[in-house]
């Protein structure tokens, strides 16, 4: 690879990383404290992916009866 590409491989890595990062923190605060951020990182993907669409799946409900989430 040229150094133009690894600097760029490097960036693209950086931006996934930060994206991830985010995720995480995410899920840490939908669970309102019954996760850590260290519990989330050592989570499997696939466990990571059930949470996240079993919080959109409430975040979906809320909006549709109108009651409070936040």
């Amino acid at each position: 690879m040229s150094i133009p590409e690894i600097l760029q491989e490097v960036d693209n890595l950086e931006k996934e990383s930060k994206n991830l990062k985010s995720e995480l923190l995410k899920l840490c605060w939908y669970m309102r404290g019954g996760v850590t951020i260290d519990d989330v990182y050592y989570m499997a993907y696939e466990d990571r992916m059930m949470i996240s669409k079993l919080v959109e799946d409430n975040l979906e409900t809320t909006k549709k009866t109108g009651l409070n989430f936040f």
